[in-house]
């Protein structure tokens, strides 16, 4: 056994086994798919400080997009001093650039673990799962059953399409809307960034402003492509991966929406739903 099974995929599987025979023991049907969504839950709450550290990095960085298209517009052509000042913009606003990635690395080789786990747990043999629990209290006297509401967890919605019929199609639709939605809501459209065209003309004693609006860099491009791009590679995805992990990644999604909510509301979602006239915004 290496190390990764040794410190992530055996403890995840002991978890596993034993929210499986709680429910067991309590006669719930469909034991196998409310222990992954149960599961999938405990390992959110456990990643919870470090993604919540990650979020507040990346809002705060995502706060800063106007003002560092300031500093690149006006110091065009002299990528030492727009470093200088960048930094000095960091250091202004308490941010670190760095800040944002140390939870994302602890958290991938949890969350790979959990994928691995979860991506065998119908083909596990009886003796392979025994064999990995730390309690003889815990071994599992059968195989268990690996139906979710009459569907079988190892099945691929591509395969059953001619079985189920189209209506399974309307897992991996909900797979690609659910991340869509977190994904949108990630992601704020910074203010608009005064270019050097602003011009101010003077008619009849007022003052005319005439903004026009930077171009977008590559990371606002790119970050625009992938809010739509990546839902739509996960919704592939779970079309043709097993139900298993299609449950898992959809539990794993909705309490990431909650968190998001939770730590910073709506985000880039407020654009769909406009504020009635005379509604104050809430401020922290």
């Amino acid at each position: 056994m290496n190390l990764f099974q040794l410190l992530l995929v055996q403890p995840i599987i002991n978890i596993l086994v034993g929210i499986y025979s709680g429910l067991t023991f309590l006669h719930i049907p469909s034991s196998l798919g409310f222990s992954i969504i149960l599961l999938t839950v405990v390992i959110r709450l456990i990643l919870y400080p470090f993604t919540a550290s990650q979020l507040k990095a990346s809002r705060k960085m995502q706060q800063l997009t106007p003002h560092l298209s300031k500093l690149k517009e006006k110091h065009k052509g002299d990528a030492q001093r727009l470093q200088k000042e960048t930094m000095a913009l960091y250091k202004e606003h308490g941010v670190n650039p760095a800040a944002g990635c140390l939870p994302v690395v602890i958290q991938l080789p949890v969350i790979w673990a959990l994928y691995y786990v979860l991506q065998h747990v119908v083909t596990f043999k009886l003796s392979e799962i025994n064999n990995q629990l730390y309690f003889p209290s815990l071994h599992l006297t059968h195989i268990w059953n690996t139906t979710f509401f009459g569907l079988s967890l190892g099945s691929k919605p591509s395969e059953l399409v001619t079985h189920v019929g189209p209506l399974i199609l309307l897992i991996p639709l909900l797979t690609g809307v659910l991340q869509f939605i977190q994904t949108k809501m990630m992601f704020v459209q910074p203010a608009p960034v005064e270019s050097k065209e602003l011009r101010i003309k003077k008619q009849g004693g007022k003052t005319k402003e005439v903004k026009k609006e930077g171009a977008q860099d590559f990371a606002t491009a790119f970050q625009t492509q992938s809010m739509y791009i990546f839902p739509v590679m996960i919704a592939f995805f779970s079309y043709t991966f097993p139900l298993g992990l299609s449950l898992y990644w959809n539990t794993f999604t909705i309490f990431g929406i909650l968190q998001q909510y939770q730590l910073q509301g709506l985000g880039g979602l407020e654009a769909y739903f406009p504020k009635k006239p005379g509604t104050l915004t809430k401020t922290k």
